[in-house]
């Protein structure tokens, strides 16, 4: 017997692959693709909804012409704003839940923040009570004093504003001189 007639019967005795089902292949991926569509429009719902129940939220400032010489100033990002104390109520409205970075100015004005790409804002030296190093702010958590917090006050509500800056070194400076700026105190401590 030659070595042809041996491996014939081994080349009969294999079968082709099986052909793709192409329809029912397209069909999941259309299905998951869909499905991906319906989970983005709900959390795009969710966030209108959000910024709907904080509509009472009044415009915010605009810097003045003149706010005067600078102190401080930083770049780095603004991670959003929540309600005070409450480091997972993002606060949406006014265009203050959308994340961008952040030229910050501290002025004997106030505080200005400046966000391409989205709302800039000015909060005025009266309105600002108080600021600290934390680890998070609703949607950022990082390790322990990664993220400046400044607390200020916006018509009748307490905001926390979460920055960070491209040299964290400078957090410690910013955190002194918004607190010295302004010593409101109560017998609980510093007025919030």
């Amino acid at each position: 017997m030659t070595t042809a007639n041996l491996l014939l019967p081994l080349a009969a005795e294999q079968k082709s692959a099986e052909v793709t089902d192409w329809a029912a292949r397209i069909g999941w991926v259309l299905g998951l693709l869909l499905f991906i569509a319906f989970v983005y429009w709900l959390m795009r719902q969710g966030w209108k909804w959000r910024g709907s129940l904080q509509s009472d939220l009044p415009e915010l400032p605009a810097a003045p012409d003149t706010p005067g010489e600078a102190k401080l100033s930083l770049s780095g990002r603004y991670h959003g704003s929540t309600t005070a104390g409450q480091w997972l109520d993002r606060i949406v409205a006014q265009g203050l839940g959308a994340r961008s970075r952040v030229e910050l100015t501290l002025t004997d004005a106030g505080l200005e923040v400046v966000r391409p790409g989205a709302n800039d804002f000015f909060v005025p030296a009266a309105q600002l009570r108080e600021a600290r190093l934390d680890k998070g702010i609703a949607g950022k958590v990082l390790a322990e004093g990664g993220l400046l917090i400044v607390t200020w006050r916006h018509g009748d509500k307490l905001i926390d504003s979460g920055f960070r800056s491209d040299r964290s070194a400078e957090h410690t400076a910013w955190v002194e001189a918004i607190n010295l700026m302004n010593q409101f105190t109560t017998t609980e401590g510093p007025a919030r």
